[in-house]
């Protein structure tokens, strides 16, 4: 598969969201009310382009600078742009000219709606595995976003080095993806029609984990995942026994993270302070932390909330002064699906 072909399915063969034949990069949720309003303040001719559903973001991104890969037509740019406020700024990069061309039109009019003074998005054409091509300046962004648009990438670890080296320390990219139970076979890989459908470069779980690691992304977290049911017939019967996932990721840069949960002693309390998650904050499926409860955690989750934007939002008890071993319960990462239930953890980093 190659650059060419990715940019004619999303730029000639598809012609809106209703062109998709699966629904691999839709969120099976309903969009909450509160992202529903951002949606009505985006252009319908934004809107009609596209190719995806919900809005991948995490909280607190007020005043934030953020990377937008694969941004399309702009939806989620100009959604974003919206949660940054005036005094963020959403930059988002596309190898499509076709989208591009609808997303740049629309850039003033979506300020104005706003009631921005000045346009807080912009644009840029490019390679998601040449980011430093773009003159953007290394460690400069908060947040790199990402939905659904990684797996069509052809050179995969150079979209995730690229994506560390441009965020600053603390810094996350938070991206939803489809992934697959297996390493798929080169027919499938190469077949136009599978790949455009966000199927055929589904990376297999533990190869992404990989990537992400050697990246410098230690310690990655599965925030969400859900099967994707596939019922095209003809591209049911191409993909055979073959099982895919929609997965939300976070993956911080942070330096010396451990390979595995240890434990300090230390816990976290949550002040209740971020916008949109007032009684429970989420972290990944693993740490939902209710709001004004101690919650025990390891070494490697304290940073992730002591060492980045959210901060401000704990308390934090303790610190790595006397080491109890392996985190309680700790074992080996493993994707949960649908089914699981992570809500109710009071302490577990696994």
């Amino acid at each position: 598969m190659d650059h060419d072909s990715v940019k004619l399915y999303y730029g000639k063969v598809l012609k809106s969201s209703e062109d998709l034949k699966t629904s691999a990069c839709c969120t099976a949720d309903a969009m909450p009310a509160h992202l529903r309003a951002l949606a009505a303040n985006v252009h319908p001719d934004v809107a009609a382009k596209y190719y995806g559903c919900g809005l991948v973001h995490p909280s607190d991104l007020k005043g934030r600078r953020i990377l937008d890969l694969g941004a399309g037509s702009g939806r989620d740019a100009y959604m974003l742009a919206q949660l940054v406020g005036e005094t963020g700024e959403v930059v988002g990069v596309d190898m499509t000219e076709e989208q591009l061309d609808v997303a740049r039109a629309h850039v003033d009019w979506h300020a104005q709606k706003f009631g921005y003074a000045q346009p807080n998005t912009r644009f840029l054409q490019g390679y998601i595995e040449r980011l430093s091509d773009l003159g953007l300046e290394p460690g400069s962004f908060d947040v790199i976003i990402s939905n659904c648009v990684i797996n069509l990438s052809i050179d995969k670890p150079a979209v995730l080095k690229g994506a560390f080296d441009l965020l600053k320390p603390g810094g996350e990219l938070f991206f939803s993806d489809v992934y697959a139970d297996r390493r798929l076979s080169f027919d499938l890989v190469k077949d136009p029609e599978i790949y455009g459908e966000c199927l055929g470069g589904a990376l297999y779980w533990n190869d992404f984990l990989s990537l992400a690691k050697r990246a410098g992304f230690h310690d990655p977290r599965l925030v969400t995942s859900r099967s994707v049911a596939v019922n095209n017939d003809a591209i049911r019967k191409k993909l055979g026994t073959a099982q895919f996932f929609s997965a939300t990721y976070r993956l911080f840069k942070l330096d010396g993270l451990e390979p595995a949960c240890e434990d300090y002693g230390q816990a976290v309390i949550y002040k209740g302070t971020i916008k949109d998650e007032p009684d429970v904050f989420i972290l990944d499926g693993h740490h939902h932390i209710v709001k004004g409860r101690i919650f025990p955690v390891c070494g490697n989750t304290w940073r992730m909330l002591a060492e980045t934007r959210f901060a401000p939002h704990f308390t934090f008890v303790g610190n790595f002064d006397t080491h109890f071993g392996i985190f309680p319960g700790c074992g080996t990462s493993i994707p949960f699906t649908a089914t699981d239930d992570p809500k109710g953890t009071s302490g577990a980093c696994c």
